[in-house]
């Protein structure tokens, strides 16, 4: 199969109605439109308003896009802490999925946070409830820390349908740790 020509770039907020309305689709799109990752099932409501979308654009936070000409078919939040990045938002458009475009716009995310933000620990989170995304983040080197919190009813993120729901806080240390300078 040949290689999709995808541009990697990073988000502007004329960007954001365009980003919520891909991470909507990925997340919670009609069951007849839905992606292997999608939790319409689980929750109701958008997963981001464009609003929150432009919330994010600030200073140690960052969105990648993947770009199939001028469609974002794929996005990433990467927001910098101290020697560590969290990496959030993982959209990739349901009709492309299954091609490995998540794949590899986690491995631009991870690269961006240890480059960028100095990080040597990635972060994540993930619904309890989503036994498939927490098997392919545990492919890709992450581990869950044992920290678990309750889902954020009062974010404007969605309503949870089922009850139980809780968020699962995974980490992986970075294979390319960011360059340290020795004394």
């Amino acid at each position: 199969m040949e290689a999709l020509p995808l541009e990697l770039s990073v988000a502007c907020k004329t960007d954001a109605k365009e980003i919520a309305a891909l991470v909507n689709r990925a997340y919670r799109p009609p069951s007849h439109a839905a992606g292997w990752t999608h939790e319409s099932n689980l929750i109701a409501g958008e997963r981001i308003s464009t609003e929150q979308v432009l919330s994010l654009f600030h200073e140690h936070s960052t969105i990648l896009l993947l770009r199939l000409g001028q469609e974002i078919v794929a996005c990433v939040h990467v927001q910098g802490g101290k020697s560590c990045a969290y990496i959030g938002m993982l959209a990739t458009n349901p009709a492309m999925q299954a091609q490995g475009i998540g794949k590899q716009m986690l491995l631009h995310a991870e690269a961006y946070a240890t480059q960028h933000f100095n990080a040597s620990v990635l972060k994540m989170s993930v619904l309890s409830s989503r036994p498939e995304l927490l098997a392919f983040y545990e492919r890709r080197g992450y581990v869950l820390t044992g920290q678990v919190e309750e889902y954020p009813l009062l974010a404007d993120v969605g309503q949870p349908i089922i009850t139980g729901i809780q968020v699962l806080s995974l980490e992986k240390v970075s294979a390319n740790p960011p360059f340290k300078q020795e004394s």
